[in-house]
């Protein structure tokens, strides 16, 4: 072989040794990234908000590193999954608060991390309607519905762009049918509540038909 093509390939090799190292380091700080994310998660479905949020921190600490790291050639396709643990559990920190859901700019995150993120806070919100559910706080189970649906109703349309962000589509299916679940718990709250309330109607309605008795009972007396 020539010399020039050797050095060529040398070269070559070099470099690709060092983009293989490269991306070992992103896979694992990633790896860290999602750990982060995940405790932080935990922490609010617990109630030690200020422990989720130190973690969360950390997570968005490991994301800056990330994206310097990663640049914006080809590893950067390993940014979206770290994302996505980190606008899921940003969102759902601030749901949990009654804050706005933050933007992808102000969370700094690509727009496939951010919508895929989204999608993964629905399952989120439905696990903290049902907490709300089991400790009868009605009107708090109502309002994460109402996200549930707003977030599934704004993210629908993008399963056009699953060729685009792989997964899309299959994370929008599943939004659905965890929103659809919802409804029904929802509905059979609904259906409950309406009994509960007829069956204090018909016992008032009796209770004061028997006291209206006893008084006649006791003038005829």
């Amino acid at each position: 072989m020539e010399p020039a093509v050797e050095a060529s390939l040398d070269g070559i090799e070099k470099s690709m040794q060092e983009t293989m190292a490269k991306r070992e380091r992103i896979l694992k700080t990633s790896r860290d990234c999602i750990g982060f994310c995940s405790k932080a998660i935990v922490h609010i479905h617990t109630g030690s908000p200020e422990e989720a949020h130190r973690e969360i921190k950390e997570a968005e600490k490991i994301l800056k590193s990330l994206r310097k790291e990663a640049g914006r050639g080809s590893l950067s396709r390993y940014l979206p999954s770290p994302e996505a643990e980190f606008v899921e559990a940003s969102s759902v920190e601030a749901i949990v608060a009654g804050n706005p859901i933050p933007t992808a700019k102000e969370l700094g995150v690509s727009g496939e991390g951010y919508i895929m993120g989204l999608l993964d806070t629905v399952g989120e919100v439905k696990r903290l309607l049902l907490d709300a559910m089991m400790n009868s706080e009605i009107d708090k189970a109502r309002k994460y519905f109402t996200i549930m649906e707003g977030l599934y109703s704004s993210l629908s349309p993008f399963a056009a762009f699953d060729h685009v962000a792989s997964g899309v589509r299959r994370k929008i299916d599943v939004a659905r049918i965890l929103t659809e679940d919802a409804r029904g718990v929802m509905a059979e709250e609904a259906r409950r509540s309406k009994l509960v309330s007829s069956m204090r109607d018909l016992q008032s309605t009796l209770e004061e038909g028997s006291a209206k008795g006893s008084r006649t009972a006791r003038k005829k007396r």
